[in-house]
């Protein structure tokens, strides 16, 4: 049986829990629970959003394609959070691709509950400012971190986001598995280079690796890196 969202721990990491009990009971009866595979979009770029997804597992990479044709991954999306909220507010067309990493479990809530919510509900309004707001301080975040520091700094910075928000395996390898593609959208250079330098971090003894897999070997050095030292 689905959960319903009054029980659902998920909403304590977003802007459902400013909802009250008979609008959860609302959002309860309208969403619909989806999976999706690894690989498949939950939407596309330019596409018009009927409602919001809340991830109740997996991991979604949020991206926009850039005029030569690349992928920028600007957000990764896991448990808890709420994607398209900002299109369904804004009443427009979604301007990133999400696209599941992993297998991922959604619940999409259709824009009528949010709407409603939103008119009727001060605290919920404030909440989904807040998480509006957050989202906007990484995307500058994003901005300054390309401009101001360079590939390699950017790429250990990256396994060290890696390890504090999606942690390890009991092999010591990153528990979410990222192709080298995805790590160069990541950072924003090109997906050789990437390459070479994981090859070059290998060699030095930061990390090792297994297939796809990359595990911090020194995560120190690492951090050294990122700061510039």
């Amino acid at each position: 049986m689905e959960s319903r969202c009054e029980n659902c721990i998920v909403r304590q990491f977003n802007s459902l829990r400013a909802m009250s009990k008979e609008e959860l009971k609302q959002v309860s009866e309208t969403k619909t629970t989806k999976k999706i595979k690894k690989g498949e979009p939950l939407f596309e770029e330019g596409d018009k959003l009927k409602g919001v997804y809340c991830v109740r597992n997996g991991v979604s990479k949020l991206s926009k394609l850039s005029a030569n044709g690349k992928d920028q991954i600007v957000k990764l999306a896991t448990k808890g959070e709420v994607i398209g909220q900002r299109s369904v507010i804004a009443e427009e067309c979604t301007n990133l691709s999400a696209i599941a990493v992993n297998d991922m479990e959604v619940c999409f809530i259709p824009k009528e509950s949010i709407v409603h919510t939103l008119q009727k509900n001060p605290n919920f309004t404030l909440e989904v400012l807040r998480h509006m707001a957050h989202d906007l301080k990484e995307a500058d975040d994003v901005i300054v971190n390309i401009s101001q520091k360079t590939v390699k700094q950017r790429i250990a910075e990256a396994f060290l986001y890696l390890k504090n928000n999606f942690g390890e395996d009991d092999e010591g390898f990153l528990a979410l598995t990222l192709s080298r593609e995805d790590i160069s959208n990541v950072v924003g250079t090109a997906t050789e280079s990437a390459i070479r330098i994981i090859s070059e971090f290998k060699k030095k003894g930061f990390i090792h690796t297994s297939g796809k897999k990359i595990g911090i070997k020194n995560e120190r050095k690492l951090a050294e890196m990122v700061e510039g030292f």
